[in-house]
């Protein structure tokens, strides 16, 4: 009578991994998930759905070069702030580019009036 044998455990000796274990692993190295799901109707694309998941701890990410979360105003309040800051600046900037062409306007408006008061 012959035994089933084994195969190696791959997080350990011996011992069942528990989902901490796992968990840590996923987050520590990084998982990618991607897929495509492409809807045909007569040689005649409908729909396509790309899906893509990565799931990995934040200095996993940032170590990747993904930080999309800390310039999204709807997860990062610094995110809001800084795109409020942007927006009031260039409103701040339009003003005085409109202040100053209207003074020049007016310049341009009071000195024929001041010539013809001349002569």
């Amino acid at each position: 009578m012959t035994t089933a044998q084994r195969l190696p455990d791959p997080y350990g000796n011996g011992g069942g991994a528990n989902l901490a274990d796992i968990l840590e692993r996923v987050l520590d190295k990084g998982i990618v998930i991607a897929g495509d799901i492409r809807i045909n109707l007569l040689d005649i694309e409908l729909l396509t759905i790309k899906l893509r998941l990565i799931v990995a701890s934040v200095d996993k990410a940032k170590e990747m070069g993904i930080d999309w979360w800390e310039t999204d105003p709807q997860l990062s309040s610094r995110a809001g702030r800084d795109e409020l800051a942007k927006e009031n600046a260039e409103l701040r900037a339009h003003v005085a580019e409109l202040e100053k062409a209207r003074g020049e306007l007016t310049a341009r408006k009071r000195a024929p009036a001041k010539k013809e008061a001349q002569e």
